[in-house]
């Protein structure tokens, strides 16, 4: 038996709704449904009652439903405490950034952060969007840091998770610059001839917020994908060594755009072919409840109001 069975199985409980639950936990609906298949099995018994809707449980279900929330709770203390010893006398604030945001406006972020704030020390987990907010639903790290569009939310708990905005960051297409200074590729492109396109690879949190912004483009792009990859960096990479455009965030691009190796790859007469994006910080909102809180959590939490008071 794993304990995401019972953090799932709780959520389940809760909200009454697999689909609901599913997006909570972030997984489909069918992995979500099989994970509950499996504590079940575990249990020997139904735990859910499939013959009603809303979703309830069974009498056993009730049973195991009191028993995992006390289960979870000394689990989450006990980590809680062991992570006390091995952080004796440090204060490090762990960080799940997804890989773009670390390369680009994490670097930024904390320079200015003990400019202000104070001395910070921080640990950096860079994982892909999915993988740093399981991170943080399963409380492997301090803060989430992650960009946001509303045409691509987060499915977090707004009851669990607090979040605070610490600013935006624009994409936009960019190409390498020709001797005279001007792009080598220009938007919009033909259809006979399509620019070659340096895209984010499927699935990837800025793949899909791109592909949204050429959905709404008032004018048809033509852009032959010729490269991909998951990272803003990597793509960077590649249209400086002009093998096409790529759409980036503005922190990714400052320096090469101040040393003229990089252009906007958007004609004047072309507006709108960028968005703006969201970079927000997330938390598990604390409860302090028999928790040993060791220095780290501390720390973490007067950045927290540190970063509140910013936003106000």
């Amino acid at each position: 038996m794993e304990t995401k069975w019972l953090e799932d199985f709780v959520s389940l409980a809760e909200t009454h709704s697999f689909s609901r639950s599913a997006q909570l936990r972030h997984v489909t609906q069918p992995a979500f449904s099989r994970r509950i298949q499996a504590l079940e099995a575990w249990a020997g018994t139904d735990l859910v009652d499939r013959s009603a809707y809303p979703t309830r449980l069974t009498p056993a279900g009730q049973t195991l439903y009191g028993q995992a929330l006390e289960m979870l709770q000394a689990l989450h203390n006990t980590r809680a405490m062991l992570r006390s010893h091995t952080a004796a006398g440090q204060d490090v604030i762990e960080f799940a950034v997804p890989h773009t945001l670390a390369f680009t406006f994490f670097p930024a972020w904390v320079s200015s952060l003990r400019e202000k704030f104070g001395p910070l020390k921080s640990r950096l987990i860079a994982l892909n969007v999915h993988d740093a907010v399981v991170r943080l639903v399963e409380g492997g790290c301090d803060l989430l840091i992650a960009y946001h569009h509303p045409s691509q939310p987060f499915q977090l708990d707004a009851d669990r998770y607090e979040m605070v905005s610490l600013g935006e960051e624009v994409i936009a297409p960019y190409s390498r610059a020709d001797a005279q200074g001007q792009p080598l590729f220009l938007l919009p492109g033909h259809a006979g001839q399509p620019l070659p396109y340096l895209g984010y690879a499927p699935g990837a949190y800025l793949g899909q917020v791109v592909d949204f912004m050429l959905k709404q483009a008032g004018t048809p792009i033509h852009l032959d994908r010729v490269y991909e990859t998951d990272m803003a960096e990597g793509l960077k990479v590649m249209a400086l060594e002009s093998h096409g455009l790529a759409f980036l965030p503005s922190s990714a691009v400052r320096n090469e755009l101040r040393a003229g190796k990089l252009v906007s790859a958007v004609p004047a007469d072309l507006p709108g072919l960028q968005i703006t994006m969201e970079v927000r910080a997330y938390r598990e909102r604390p409860t302090h409840k028999g928790v040993a809180r060791d220095l780290a959590k501390v720390r973490a939490d007067a950045l927290w109001r540190y970063l509140l008071d910013q936003k106000s």
